[in-house]
């Protein structure tokens, strides 16, 4: 019986550690910048325990009673807490302030269980003994939590179901505690018919909870879900509407089929197209292989090697039959070498030079992305392209993002690279941003292009054009994108929350 309660540690530590990553990660998602929200959420939540833990000394009688309301309270607002913060950020314009107070009054309930637990076990133990297990059933707990989130939850079940298993456990610990100790607690049989209805409603809920996310997604994507995944790294949703197929990663836009070809023809041939028959190549993200595809229509091109962390993305993109016709079975081709590590530390280990480098990420929108386009990494990116070769970098958008594009140019510069910006115009992103980079200067002259046959956006006439910029698409800073600072991250997110939304 005594062990039931300590065993219970095990479980809110366990719980409560959940609930806190699942809402760190919920709101990285949302928000962006996953260093801000982390560090935020778990600020708040431990100020809350501490908050929990004075109130618990104004709690003296029925402790047994006050545990397992207390557990059964925390099961409901944690279980659910992923699902109503999804409805919320869609329909609630103080989306920040409602989570925050959830967090808070989850980390007050879970600061209130462990001085209510001590006490309750403080006559079973003696006090060196209880102290000693307390923290170590706590600290376990914590292990366990830490390890399984990334690992196994957000893969197999997603936030909202795995917020609904850990709040079915904390119910269940309530029920577990009523049935041994029904001799000391009051209104056993009305604490006992709540908990089993709570657990029952979780388990419906749990049950449901496919149909819930397929409903919430559908209101965020507007557009039919043909498949969604959670990776280790992202959320993978692709949507289909009147024959336009969309990637979104983490909730953000990455191509539409009906106009990818204009970016993808912009970040492959404008440098490609310059080089006089190159043999290799290397992509940096691209692991839809759209980019490949476009580098495959070069015969010289002898070999592709594509570095993308997540190999469910590649995997499904080579798989899945209606995105191989989309990238014309890029990943599959015998050119192609697919690589699946973080391109970060590959392009550190790397000692191969290639004649054109892709570098194909997303948007810096949070800090993981952002040392991608790190002075560091741009130092570490120089030594793999050849005295003849070019970088393309895909830069976000000169329009909405101005300094953003310009702290990308400069930081570029500030390793030693030359460098030309252009830009194009893609129906689905507005005004994009690429730049050109190479270890001597770039000259752009007319009719130099060995463009392949078959483009359907790019022309020799035109790229000139794609290199000249209006003043409006201008952005003024010498700031440049450190791996300690991460000034990138955040003007990106001040410049693209001015403009009032972001989807790429």
């Amino acid at each position: 019986m005594t062990y039931l309660l300590l065993f219970s540690v095990f479980v809110v530590a366990t719980c409560g550690l959940i609930y806190e990553l699942i809402t760190g990660a919920l709101a990285s998602y949302l928000l962006g910048d996953s260093v801000t929200q982390f560090s935020t959420i778990i600020g708040t939540y431990l100020f809350a325990m501490g908050v929990g833990s004075y109130f618990s000394k104004f709690f003296y009688r029925n402790l047994l009673n006050v545990f397992i309301e207390i557990e059964i309270v925390i099961g409901i607002i944690g279980g659910f807490s992923a699902a109503f913060l999804f409805v919320a950020y869609e329909y609630v314009s103080s989306f920040r302030f409602i989570l925050y107070t959830i967090i808070f009054i989850i980390g007050c309930f879970v600061g209130l269980e462990i001085p209510l637990l001590m006490r309750i076990l403080k006559d079973r133990f003696e006090f060196k003994d209880l102290v000693s297990k307390i923290f170590t059933y706590d600290y376990i707990g914590a292990l366990i939590a830490s390890i399984s989130f990334p690992l196994l939850l957000v893969p197999y079940l997603g936030l909202v179901r795995s917020a609904l298993l850990f709040g079915i456990f904390n119910v269940a610990v309530a029920l577990m505690t009523i049935v041994v100790f029904k001799t000391e607690i009051k209104s056993e049989k009305f604490l006992r018919v709540k908990a089993i209805l709570t657990l029952i409603i979780m388990v419906i809920a749990f049950g449901y909870s496919e149909r819930l996310v397929s409903s919430l997604e559908v209101q965020n994507y507007r557009e039919r879900i043909v498949f969604k995944k959670n990776t280790s790294y992202q959320k993978i949703v692709l949507t289909q509407s009147h024959g336009d197929m969309k990637l979104y990663l983490n909730g953000n836009l990455q191509f539409s089929s009906k106009d990818e070809y204009r970016y993808h023809e912009s970040l492959v041939h404008v440098g490609l197209g310059q080089i006089d028959k190159p043999r290799r190549v290397l992509i940096l993200g691209g692991g839809d292989g759209l980019a490949a595809r476009e580098v495959l229509k070069y015969p010289s091109v002898e070999e592709i090697v594509l570095v993308d962390l997540d190999d469910q993305m590649t995997g499904l993109f080579k798989s899945n039959p209606i995105l191989t016709s989309l990238n014309q079975n890029a990943l599959t081709h015998k050119k192609v070498q697919v690589v699946n590590q973080d391109a970060f530390v590959w392009v550190k280990n790397n000692r191969r030079q290639f004649d054109f480098v892709i570098v194909d990420f997303p948007d810096p929108s949070q800090f993981a992305l952002g040392k991608l386009y790190s002075r560091t990494f741009y130092g570490y990116l120089m030594s793999t392209v050849g005295i003849d070769g070019l970088i393309a970098v895909q830069s976000t958008s000169p329009y909405v993002a101005k300094k953003s594009f310009q702290i990308i140019v400069n930081t570029l510069n500030d390793v030693g690279l030359y460098t030309r910006p252009y830009h194009v115009y893609v129906p689905s992103f507005g005004e994009w941003g690429y730049v050109l980079a190479s270890r001597i200067p770039i000259e752009i002259k007319d009719s130099t292009w060995a463009l392949p046959a078959g483009l359907q956006f790019l022309s020799q006439e035109m790229i000139p054009f794609l290199f000249q910029f209006s003043k409006d698409l201008i952005g003024e800073t010498k700031e440049v994108n450190r791996l300690n600072n991460q000034v990138l991250v955040r003007t990106f997110e001040q410049e693209w929350e001015n403009y009032g939304h972001y989807e790429n």
